[in-house]
This record gives structure tokens, C-alpha cells and sequence, in this order.
């Protein structure tokens, strides 16, 4: 059976209602067959990375950066799970390309951008693949953010299907 590791950082009620969204259309009734693993990113090991087939990530956008919750959980599995570093330090290409699916989904006040692009480059060089459009959400969080969560972890979840 395919497993879904689902790794997060969602440290208010609102981020983690988008989290719940997320869980929720992993567990799609149409979707039977997926094992869903949910970790909170302090908790994730490299052991639980090592175990999926596939992966979403949410994180809080902080300071034009991923959560330090999410960056300990790469800076903690980031070799054993694959990761490559290129000469400067900087991420590289993975010397096993696993290719394996990953969705995002980040939370930001005002902008998400320096989390989003911190966290491709990561993924990047762990050979990850991104495998459905980047959910990214401002401000509040609605019907149609809930709605668009869902779909995430259905669509990623599908993918290991397949």
C-alpha cells in the first residue's frame, strides 16, 4: 500500500483548520489504498521520509522563510533521506533521484514567497517532485482556501495511486 507522509508546522487554530483540510482530502473516500502519516515537523524523522511514497509539506511563512519547525525537520532528514549539497553549501542535485510526488501548501500574513521558494529549493535537491500547483494563502483563511487545501492532499494522495 502506498504511504502519504503529510509534515507540518501549524502552530494556531487557523493554520492547523488548513492542515485538518489537507488530512481530510488525503482521506478521500474515493481514495482507498493510501496509508496517510501525519507528523508535526519537530516529530518527523528520517525514518518516516524514508517510508513514502510521497509527501505533502505546510509551513507558516516567517520572516520570507519557511517555519524553523520545517527547516529543522530537512536540516534533521535532509542526507539520510537523499538531499545533495552542491560545493558552495548550497542545495544540489540529488545524486538519487527518487522523483517522488510532493504537494506544499504555506500560510503567510502577508507573503509567501521567500517560504516557497526556500522550501523548492530543499525538495529540489532531495530529487522530490513537485507534483500539484503550490497552495499558497493569505491573510484569512475560507471556504475556497479549505476547499483548494482539500484538494491538495486528494490530488497528491490520487497521484500514489496511480
Amino acid at each position: 500500500m502506498p504511504r502519504l507522509l503529510i509534515v507540518h508546522h501549524s502552530p494556531t487554530e487557523t493554520v492547523r483548520s488548513l492542515a485538518d483540510s489537507v488530512v481530510a482530502g488525503a482521506h478521500d473516500d474515493a481514495l482507498v489504498g493510501v496509508d496517510v502519516v501525519v507528523r508535526p515537523a519537530l516529530e518527523a524523522s528520517a525514518a518516516d521520509v524514508l517510508a513514502a511514497d510521497g509527501y505533502l509539506l505546510g509551513t507558516t511563512a516567517n520572516f520570507g522563510y519557511m517555519s524553523g519547525a520545517l527547516k529543522h525537520f530537512f536540516d534533521t532528514v535532509f542526507l539520510e533521506a537523499g538531499g545533495a549539497l552542491a560545493d558552495d553549501g548550497s542545495a544540489g542535485a540529488a545524486a538519487s533521484r527518487t522523483r517522488k510526488p510532493f504537494g506544499l501548501w504555506v500560510h503567510g500574513r502577508y507573503d509567501t514567497t521567500g517560504a516557497v521558494r526556500s522550501v523548492l529549493a530543499i525538495t529540489g535537491a532531495l530529487g522530490w517532485r513537485q507534483s500539484a500547483e503550490v497552495l499558497e494563502v493569505l491573510g484569512d483563511i475560507g471556504p475556497e482556501q479549505h476547499e483548494a487545501a482539500y484538494g491538495l492532499g486528494g490530488t497528491v494522495a490520487a497521484l500514489l495511486l496511480q
